[in-house]
């Protein structure tokens, strides 16, 4: 059976009439005659009657009907969406970020692609650097937002966002006042700072960085998220060093001053894999491109 004999059987069904359904399929009666025919003995059953009233259903095509129609109904769904699938307007698209990147623009960036491909779903999925890539790599993830150098081979990327760090300090802090902040005003306090198991790279460049200044931290907190980071620094447990974007998080009982003397920027980078054919992507990737909110 192929969809060309239900399209016949349909068209038959419908106008009960050799002639004007070939007519309406564009073909002569010969071939919609044999069609027909093999519909038949392919399911086993007559499906039409011949008379002097005409062509009429018989009781197995009346059953066989409402399946024919429902078979090409389907078919004819499927082809439209393997067609917008292919031109990126449907399917999905897992996206990998950080918590951070909630207030460096990509809600904004979200909202562009959407407005655009209504009918295509995101799916955003919050994980740690080294759990997205371990995702990518297992093709998991169409597309992430980490923030290490160390990516594997096999992907493509570029910048999108490049931060500074800023103290962040309990409103009730004596620095939380100042202009700005060196980071030997620090050297007393105790940090709170993100895990090195989920960010290794800025764990150990921020500690690094206190030691370059000529002293060494006292972590008394690690957490996964930054912006844990900034809500126990809020209820005035240490200090800490975050990306500036978490100023924006407006967080009751933090304070974010600029950091002087200090180089270590926190970098964002969009993977995803090399040469993957997805229209989807490729479209998410140009809004990215040129999409200013993210440029830090």
């Amino acid at each position: 059976m192929e969809f060309r004999h239900l399209r016949y059987f349909l068209a038959l069904a419908e106008e009960l009439h050799f002639g004007r359904a070939a007519q309406r399929l564009s073909i002569s009666q010969p071939p919609l005659s044999l069609n027909i025919q093999q519909l038949e003995a392919s399911v086993g059953a007559r499906l039409f009657t011949r008379n002097s009233r005409g062509v009429q259903l018989t009781a197995a095509g009346q059953a066989f009907l409402p399946a024919a129609r429902a078979l090409l109904e389907q078919a004819s769904a499927a082809m439209r969406e393997a067609r917008e699938v292919a031109l990126g307007q449907a399917g999905e698209l897992q996206i990998g970020f950080a918590g951070t990147l909630l207030y460096c623009g990509l809600p904004q960036v979200l909202q562009r692609f959407q407005d655009s491909h209504p009918r295509l779903r995101l799916v955003l999925r919050e994980l740690s650097s080294s759990e997205q890539l371990s995702e990518l790599v297992r093709d998991r993830l169409d597309l992430a937002f980490v923030h290490t150098p160390r990516v594997p081979p096999g992907f493509e990327q570029f910048l999108v966002a490049s931060q500074s760090l800023m103290v962040c300090l309990p409103r009730t802090h004596p620095l939380a006042t100042a202009a700005s902040i060196h980071l030997q005003d620090l050297q007393a306090h105790a940090l709170v700072v993100v895990s090195r198991t989920v960010s290794p790279d800025y764990h150990e460049r921020i500690l690094a960085e206190c030691e370059l200044a000529g002293w060494l931290p006292t972590v008394v907190h690690e957490l996964r998220h930054w912006l844990s980071v900034v809500a126990l620094v809020a209820q005035g447990q240490g200090v800490a060093l975050v990306p500036q974007a978490l100023a924006r998080s407006a967080l009751a009982g933090a304070v974010f001053v600029p950091l002087q003397d200090c180089n270590l920027r926190y970098d964002t980078r969009c993977l995803w894999h090399s040469g993957r054919d997805q229209t989807a992507l490729q479209d998410f990737v140009a809004i990215l491109r040129n999409e200013a909110a993210l440029a830090g």
